[in-house]
């Protein structure tokens, strides 16, 4: 039989790996509390933090393929094609075959998804400021260094 103290000497050993104090946990935690006020700050204009991610590829270079954009995003088909049948419902973005290749859709945004891009990124920016309040600008570039390190590390 094990004594408490080496009970506890073995959790203490183990916190750092333990929901909720690893890292992996935390993440998903913040990720949660970002999508959730992120989705409260798009809901007037009908939108999702999907269609924002994929806003952002098409204003980054607008007439991506269909897979293009699901390769930034890593996102399987199936799922882009749903959102990209809504955002086109809703005049968003437009599909057309490539010229060169009728087997690729090229995605264009429309005027009102051209229009967005000067209404949603100060929304984002607010949202990233709330969340970073109290954190230098030096531990901001360190935090996301840091994150795109881990994110390499695991790709």
């Amino acid at each position: 039989m094990v004594s408490i103290s080496k009970d506890s000497e073995v959790l203490e050993s183990w916190q750092q790996v333990l929901a909720p104090y690893n890292i992996g946990y935390r993440i998903k935690l913040l990720s949660q509390l970002l999508t959730r006020k992120f989705t409260e700050k798009l809901e007037p204009f009908g939108l999702t933090p999907f269609h924002w991610l994929v806003l952002c590829c098409l204003w980054e270079e607008d007439g991506l393929p269909t897979s293009s954009i699901g390769d930034k995003l890593k996102q399987v088909g199936g799922t882009l094609t749903g959102v990209l049948d809504r955002m086109e419902e809703r005049g968003l973005v437009r599909r057309e075959r490539d010229i060169h290749d009728r087997r690729i859709w090229r995605i264009w945004l429309t005027d009102a998804g051209k229009e967005l891009e000067t209404v949603l990124p100060p929304l984002a920016a607010e949202l990233r400021d709330e969340a970073m309040s109290g954190i230098s600008p030096s531990e901001k570039e360190l935090f996301s260094q840091l994150l795109n390190r881990a994110i390499t590390n695991l790709s």
